[in-house]
């Protein structure tokens, strides 16, 4: 039998070759690259959820974060330094902050992804302070 291409998948091998031969931007180092899902059907962001929290649709895409958000509240106790961020696609993180003393951080204060996963235990993604809050945000 006479195999013929046809025009789907002749466009679709042009496609192909075309994206081969782009340039790709170099990806951040490992560690550091943040991913969160986005709904198909409503677009709702979300961090490690198997389904959508507005619509319940389980049909979710794979983005890539920027890694940067806004401090929202504390949580827990001072040992784990955990903070709850509102990061800047729509999502909330629960996550460490690091380099700094926990009176130094306040509601306000942006922060930007260190590592994606804490290196014993928890598995909470680490984040350092890149501009602290005013004094009147402060949480305490």
């Amino acid at each position: 039998m006479l195999h013929t291409d046809t025009r789907e998948a002749t466009e679709r091998g042009e496609h192909e070759a075309a994206a081969a031969t782009t340039t790709v931007p170099a990806a951040p180092a490992a560690g550091h690259e943040l991913f969160f899902q986005r709904c198909l059907w409503c677009g709702t962001p979300a961090y490690r959820r198997s389904f959508c929290r507005a619509c319940g649709s389980t049909a979710l895409r794979r983005e890539r974060s920027a890694g940067a958000g806004v401090v929202v509240r504390r949580t827990g106790h001072a040992p784990h330094h955990t903070w709850f961020v509102a990061m800047d696609e729509g999502f909330n993180l629960l996550c460490q902050i690091t380099g700094t003393a926990p009176v130094v951080v306040g509601i306000g204060a942006r922060v930007r992804v260190v590592r994606t996963a804490a290196p014993v235990g928890q598995g909470l993604p680490v984040v350092e302070l890149t501009h602290p809050a005013t004094s009147p945000e402060r949480w305490w």
